[in-house]
């Protein structure tokens, strides 16, 4: 089989300084884009119709203000617009990154709806915030007066900052217990750079620990400290670990090296990207460059792994799913990213089996859509006699992931949990029938989007200190 040509993605900026005319300094080149990306910025807020019902709003899990922080650009008010987007959302700059917004707000734009494409929401979040950090609009997080009430936040992932960040504005005493060096979760080890620059991450990381958050990180609950001793030092619990279990393919050869997981060779890629040394992937186990890739699934995460693995420099890059484009639980916008980029996917395909130690080829089973069930979803049937063997040198599995065993992990068997593993918890207020202990994110809703962890913890916060105002209350009593 012929070699195929290397994919690679290329910068003028960044690859080609000699294609840069000469008098182009960078200096020069941040003042124009500045200035095109505030024109572009007034140009889609001024499209937005300003509706009586504002689908945009009422489709955002955090329900931001969207028409007038839109309203306020047109009009150049930057300042004022982005203190009503931050009103609702502690972290707009990274949901205009990372939000579907194709499925959420811009999905349900009413000028997308009519066919005249939609006001790009997301760029324009993107932009103001962005703007307000380098006008220093955003404000420092700074107590008007010191609480003694303590909290301890389970996980550093969204939910968990997103709490933090409440809680240590009102003056709560905030612990959050972490077992990575770094802060963030997915957003910094799971979500790759092209998509979220990890210095965005890491700028609000700085912001909550400047603000007197103290983090407690490469701190593993159950082996570096347990559960019960967390409960003990702090008022209130939040677990906010994220699912990180991920769910694995039964088939023969699937220990093979080369069939990796997606959250491992995205950590690698990532820590890559800060500078650490990663024995894995120096050693190309978790390196895509000069491979035929195969990437098995169709959410968000598969997306994350063919892309990048794209500007790795793989020579192929293709992703089987069992189902077809419509089907597709990832987000349309991304498989589109992906295919303009290279990526070749192989709709209604399965595995059967992996070829190979270290890994030569997929075993694939072609499928089709059998009759819908009660709700509608059509199920994959295989097509007997349609196998063939998809050849590949690096297998990336991306089929989701699934909370751990938390009650056994913490020695802790009376935390509620359900069928799946998930904790059981007011979706609301996000408390849980241990006292004082809530839960929020992906360990109560299963395998989410960031923008409703972030949703989940802010109102977790809030249901926390008007606990611990009624506690008060009653002690002053």
């Amino acid at each position: 089989m012929a070699k195929q040509p290397m994919l690679k993605f290329v910068s003028v900026e960044r690859d080609m300084p000699e294609k840069r005319p000469p008098d182009l300094r960078r200096t020069d080149f941040q003042e124009i884009y500045a200035e095109y990306a505030d024109a572009k910025a007034k140009e889609q807020s001024s499209r937005c119709s300003q509706c009586g019902v504002p689908y945009c709003q009422s489709h955002c899990p955090l329900h931001n203000n969207i028409p007038d922080w839109l309203r306020l650009t047109a009009e150049g008010r930057l300042q004022e617009a982005y203190e009503v987007s931050q009103a609702t959302n502690t972290f707009p700059e990274i949901c205009g990154r990372i939000c579907p917004q194709d499925r959420l707000c811009e999905g349900n734009c009413v000028i997308e709806q009519s066919g005249h494409g939609t006001v790009t929401i997301g760029s324009v979040e993107k932009y103001i915030t962005d703007t307000a950090w380098e006008n220093g609009w955003v404000q420092p997080i700074s107590p008007k007066a010191e609480r003694t009430e303590s909290v301890g936040i389970i996980g550093a992932g969204p939910g968990g900052l997103a709490a933090a960040d409440v809680l240590r504005r009102a003056g709560v005493q905030v612990t959050i217990y972490d077992r990575y060096d770094r802060a963030g979760g997915l957003l910094t080890y799971g979500i790759p750079g092209f998509k979220l620059e990890k210095d965005v991450v890491m700028r609000r990381n700085d912001q909550l620990a400047e603000g007197g958050v103290k983090f407690e990180l490469n701190c593993d609950v159950g082996r570096d400290i347990s559960f019960a001793d967390i409960r003990a030092k702090h008022d209130a619990v939040i677990i906010a670990t994220g699912v990180y279990k991920t769910r694995e393919i039964q088939a023969p050869g699937v220990g093979g090296l080369g069939v990796e997981r997606a959250i491992d060779f995205l950590t690698a890629s990532n820590r890559k990207s800060f500078g650490d040394t990663v024995e894995e992937f120096e050693s190309g186990h978790l390196n895509a460059e000069g491979k035929r890739v195969v990437v098995i699934g169709g959410g968000d995460t598969a997306m994350d792994c063919v892309r990048t693995s794209i500007r790795q420099g793989a020579t192929s890059v293709k992703c089987l799913y069992r189902r077809d484009r419509t089907n597709m639980p990832g987000s349309q916008r991304e498989v589109a990213n992906a295919e303009e980029e290279g990526v070749v996917f192989e709709w209604l395909s399965a595995p059967k089996g992996f070829v190979g130690d270290p890994v030569t080829g997929v075993m694939v089973q072609k499928m089709r859509l059998g009759a819908p069930d009660a709700t509608g979803r059509q199920a994959p049937e295989v097509i007997e006699g349609a196998d063939y063997i998809e050849e590949a040198d690096l297998v990336i599995t991306a089929l989701g992931f699934e909370p751990e065993d938390l009650p056994t992990l913490w020695n802790e068997p009376d935390l509620p949990v359900n069928r799946w593993g998930t904790v059981k918890a007011d979706y609301i207020t996000g408390a849980t029938a241990l006292d004082g202990v809530y839960a929020v994110g992906d360990i109560v809703r299963g395998a989410s989007l960031v923008v409703w962890a972030i949703k989940d913890g802010r109102d977790c916060a809030e249901a926390i200190l008007a606990r611990l105002g009624d506690a008060a209350a009653i002690a002053a009593e």
